[in-house]
């Protein structure tokens, strides 16, 4: 039988109101299970690291185990797809990266995800500074004298990566175009071979993490040039930075933020913000980040809000970068 219009729109209305007051209950509630934190890497490498230092704290302030989910895969942009799929209630985020959630929509054509509208945006948790290294016996001691000698020598020079097209490669690829140097890039399979080449002085320079870095900077194995950032990173004091040496707007940092599937109620993600603060303001989780180069961010830089308009400004910049190179990872 067909309801009358007014009699139907009643019915929905009382049916709206006892769905409402279930679904605010449950963020409240939230979490009563474990909740699963997706590292759209390998387990081993530098992201998973830093996750495992945060997820036990982070479980102790949400008051459930954070299990950690390890994915890799085009780039992590399957492990990230699965996150945007997953339902919007809470026991699924991702701990992306600058390479997942903003390089990658650059390099891509058709990525599986949009960043900026297909999640729900937690809070920028820390940032690690990307680091000009060259060879020990390279004949420089800063950047201005870097660049007088690669331009002087650019055809018998060759810069190192990881890959094409993840955060090493691009980080070198923007410090290129800013000064015009034409350098021969090698691709390697990871970041150990090509620090290897380089230390053994078959490559000339590369851009790696401060965590990458700092190893070799203390064994002097390498001849650190500059940090590619605004400021100095506290794991080397005594390195200068690009805009300290002059050049602004080279600022290539590596950075790593939570993301819920978009439609997650916000109570839900207040909590996690929440939470995930808590956790990063506990001193020896923040001096263990720091033994790895990561700078936990200040205040006014942990909002969702802030999160929402930083990816969107860092997938520009990486999105002109990719541009001027012609870079494709398809």
């Amino acid at each position: 039988m067909k309801l009358p219009r007014r009699q139907f729109l009643h019915l929905a209305a009382g049916a709206a109101a006892l769905i409402a007051p279930t679904a605010v209950t449950l963020a409240q509630d939230w979490p009563t299970r474990p909740v699963t934190m997706v590292v759209p890497y390998a387990a081993g490498g530098g992201v998973d690291a830093l996750a495992r230092i945060v997820a036990p704290r982070l479980g102790e302030h949400l008051g459930q185990p954070v299990i950690i989910e390890n994915g890799g895969g085009a780039g992590g942009q399957l492990a990230a797809a699965r996150v945007t799929k997953a339902r919007p209630d809470g026991y699924q985020f991702l701990h992306g990266d600058v390479g997942v959630n903003a390089q990658n929509q650059a390099l891509y054509k058709n990525p599986p995800y949009n960043t900026a509208t297909d999640f729900a945006p937690v809070r920028l948790i820390y940032e690690q500074p990307m680091v000009l290294l060259a060879r020990r016996n390279l004949p420089v001691g800063n950047l201005q004298e870097f660049v007088a000698y690669a331009k002087a020598n650019a055809a018998k020079m060759q810069f190192a990566s990881p890959g094409v097209g993840n955060a090493a490669h691009l980080a070198c690829t923007r410090l290129n175009l800013a000064f015009g140097l034409n350098v021969t890039h090698v691709p390697y399979r990871g970041n150990a071979p090509a620090m290897q080449d380089m230390i053994a002085g078959r490559i000339d320079y590369l851009c790696g993490t401060v965590s990458v870095a700092i190893p070799q900077v203390l064994a002097n194995t390498v001849k650190a040039i500059a940090v590619l950032s605004k400021n100095r990173s506290p794991a080397l004091a005594d390195l200068a930075s690009t805009q300290e040496q002059g050049a602004s707007n080279l600022n290539s940092d590596g950075w790593c933020a939570f993301f819920l599937p978009r439609g997650t109620p916000a109570a839900i993600v207040r909590r996690l913000n929440a939470a995930t603060t808590a956790t990063l303001d506990t001193p020896s989780v923040r001096e263990r980040l720091k033994e790895l180069g990561a700078i936990v961010v200040p205040p006014e830089r942990r909002s969702p809000e802030y999160l929402q308009t930083f990816v969107e400004n860092e997938i520009e910049t990486w999105r002109a970068v990719v541009k001027a190179t012609g870079l494709s990872a398809d």
